[in-house]
């Protein structure tokens, strides 16, 4: 009889975590991470050697101790980096049920969500997020992927913020993505926060109408900051400032994560000064890219399918 039960009970638990996980991560075709907005299964290409070696370091911190938080962070960020969101996915959310009062696992999740085109499950995990570390002091969040300086430039809550903001805009949901993009501008930080933060809250105010207040938004930045890693970032608030000129900027289009961005900035600024279709064969051009989890892509990608654009 006892056995019985625990075969019942083994059954139960194994059906729940089918259940949660089909919930965690919707169908997609056979080795595909997602599906795009328009329905296209979408693949990873195969990490390097450093980023598979990055990932095992990981897998082993993890299998030596996979109740310590850090090497639960650490193995679904590499796994992330290595191009598995949807395994990242998995293991964040062992973190979430291991320590749910720890919000980095709810950002880190919510990143990946944001990758995999899940963006409410991505608004839910941020919001989370956000409350969870409404009394805990700044926290410095490590670099995956640090810079030449070896600087971390960016807190848990600044990501939560910033994340939460994109999340949002994803959605196309301008004032909460405002709200939330703003929440994080005011943190303050490294040059390199304020023009990212900065470049999102010009682009919802002008994608609002507000040509005024999306100026002054760029009051705090400058051709003197020093940037660190966002060059893309602070060359799109320099045209938006009116001190750079397109053809002076970086090459736009969707092979990588920074010139997803440049492309995408780019876009918009044709979009809302009314050249809909410069706009329009721009953001044909990054979604026809490799770099489909580039934010620059997946922004792409949600004015395409907008048909109110």
């Amino acid at each position: 009889m006892n056995k019985l039960k625990t075969i019942l009970l083994s059954l139960t638990v194994t059906a729940s975590c089918a259940l949660h996980g089909a919930e965690l991560l919707p169908e997609v075709p056979a080795r595909a991470q997602a599906l795009s907005l328009t329905g296209e299964a979408l693949f990873s290409a195969e990490p390097n050697q450093q980023t598979s070696a990055n990932l095992d370091a990981a897998r082993a911190d993890y299998e030596a101790d996979p109740n310590a938080a850090e090497n639960i962070i650490w193995f679904g960020r590499r796994t992330a980096y290595a191009g598995d969101y949807r395994r990242a996915i998995e293991i964040f959310t062992r973190g979430v049920e291991a320590f749910p009062e720890d919000p980095r696992f709810y950002r880190h999740r919510g990143h990946r969500y944001i990758s995999i085109r899940e963006f409410d499950l991505a608004i839910a995990d941020f919001e989370t997020a956000a409350e969870l570390m409404r009394d805990l002091p700044i926290q410095l969040e490590p670099d995956g992927l640090p810079n030449p300086q070896n600087i971390p430039l960016t807190t848990t809550q600044g990501n939560v913020w910033y994340h939460l903001g994109l999340a949002y805009y994803l959605n196309q949901d301008w004032p909460r993505a405002l709200s939330a993009f703003r929440n994080g501008y005011n943190l303050g930080g490294y040059d390199d926060n304020l023009v990212s933060t900065g470049h999102w809250i010009y682009m919802i105010l002008r994608r609002m109408g507000n040509d005024a207040e999306a100026a002054l938004a760029l009051d705090e930045i400058s051709a003197e900051m020093n940037i660190i890693e966002n060059m893309s970032y602070h060359q799109l608030c320099l045209l938006y400032k009116g001190e750079m000129a397109i053809e002076d900027m970086m090459a736009a289009n969707g092979d990588d994560p920074s010139n997803a961005a440049v492309a995408y900035g780019i876009a918009n600024y044709f979009y809302y000064n009314g050249d809909k279709q410069r706009s329009d064969a721009l953001l044909r051009s990054i979604v026809s890219g490799s770099s489909w989890s580039a934010f620059g892509f997946i922004a792409a990608e949600a004015d395409l399918a907008n048909p109110n654009r």
